[in-house]
């Protein structure tokens, strides 16, 4: 090496670097999905909006057949493979929730699951091991006798809280791989 003379560092070297560092960054933010705060009103709805674009896909959905969470069954999983964003807020206590997904398109298939758990802990899938309660609504194959024709909306019902406040986790999701489509998300709280 002559003196004042800089050496390059070698170019495959510097590629297979920015290689390992774009897939490594790329891990870290999927590993990091942003949740969104609802501030449920009593007695009120409020709505936020929100797109699939923004979610994350989840490889692992064995947490929502899992005894302890039993959200949706492993026949149906198929419904909840795309893209999914969280929203995070309390159920007070003597207070009952009800959520509905409202897909800007008609025609987008989407799903949404909620469940319960304590006002501290902050599990989100598919690290949950176990919650109070989850449920969760998809586009159902058929029409049931006695029930009305479904839309595209969705809807979660029977979030409640009686003795004791809940943390609630709400994952809207897309059907079939579905990464993309705006929505609102609609929350309405009764109080007991």
């Amino acid at each position: 090496m002559q003196p004042g003379v800089a050496t390059l560092p070698n170019p495959l070297y510097m590629k297979t670097t920015l290689i390992i560092a774009l897939v490594l960054g790329t891990y870290i933010l999927q590993a990091q999905p942003q949740v969104y705060t609802i501030e449920p009103i009593p007695n009120e709805e409020v709505a936020y909006s929100g797109d699939l674009s923004e979610g994350i896909v989840l490889d692992d959905l064995s947490w929502a057949w899992n005894s302890s969470n039993a959200c949706f069954p492993e026949t149906q999983k198929s419904k909840f493979t795309g893209k999914h964003l969280f929203f995070t807020g309390i159920i007070p206590k003597y207070s009952e929730m009800e959520v509905t997904v409202i897909p800007k398109d008609p025609t987008a298939n989407f799903s949404v699951y909620a469940y319960e758990i304590g006002v501290n802990s902050n599990y989100l899938v598919p690290n949950l091991p176990r919650c109070i309660r989850c449920e969760a609504d998809h586009k159902q194959e058929r029409n049931f006798s006695g029930k009305a024709p479904q839309d595209h909306t969705r809807k979660v019902t029977n979030l409640v809280a009686i003795n004791n406040p809940y943390r609630v986790v709400i994952g809207v999701t897309g059907a079939d791989g579905l990464s993309e489509g705006e929505f609102t998300l609609v929350v309405s709280m009764k109080s007991r």
